[in-house]
């Protein structure tokens, strides 16, 4: 083989390699990522810079209560009164991908997918209700130091206020409680579809550290 021919393949599989342990590293332990909404205010604001870990989505490690986490958006975002099952308050994902390349470009390379980024609220088995402005676990009301001062937690509209979390999901909502369309519009969040917790802020610098 011509040597120039040789280094240049050596340089494709070298190239290849680097790419494929990216990819891995990006889905199984951590990655970067940019605040893009307003729904985790005051926590995190637009354009903070976060590191993920992935490796409890590895683990299938259930989130504990209080950590923010992102997962896949629900394909179905809201229901109507009708469609509103307290018995069975999980998120309904639809329209998944069939075929072996386009379950790798959505999970993997992550395109065409939407993630949200909220705070876990309520762990399966418990019997959560949101009413008079305030969120109630197993009948004692939840203490959210992390929300601003007069913030109010109801449900706009129609949505989940009164149900016991399923077993392998997690109730989550955003602190910006206004704000934020999440676990009481569309309900609980499955294991399997929670991609990681959030490990540091890195960016700005002076507000570098772990997020509470």
């Amino acid at each position: 083989m011509n040597p120039k021919v040789k280094e240049a393949l050596e340089w494709v599989y070298c190239i290849i390699i680097a790419v494929v342990l990216a990819l891995l590293f990006r889905y199984y332990v951590g990655t970067p990522t940019i605040v893009q909404q307003v729904s985790m205010y005051p926590t995190l604001e637009q354009n903070q810079r976060l590191w993920l870990n992935r490796w409890t989505r590895t683990t299938k490690k259930m989130p504990e209560r209080g950590q923010i986490i992102t997962f896949e958006a629900p394909s179905k975002k809201s229901y109507s009164e009708s469609e509103i099952d307290n018995g069975n308050p999980v998120a309904r994902y639809e329209n998944e991908p069939t075929n072996i390349f386009s379950k790798f470009t959505y999970y993997v390379l992550e395109m065409g997918k939407d993630s949200y980024i909220k705070r876990t609220i309520a762990l399966p088995g418990e019997h959560v209700e949101i009413k008079e402005g305030k969120v109630f676990i197993n009948g004692e009301e939840l203490e959210e130091p992390y929300l601003q001062p007069g913030i109010v937690t109801d449900v706009s509209g129609v949505g989940f206020s009164d149900f016991v979390v399923p077993e392998n999901c997690v109730f989550a909502m955003g602190d910006n409680r206004n704000h934020s369309t999440d676990c009481r519009a569309f309900g609980c969040i499955p294991l399997e579809r929670i991609e990681s917790t959030v490990a540091i802020r890195f960016w700005p610098l002076d507000k570098w550290g772990e997020v509470d």
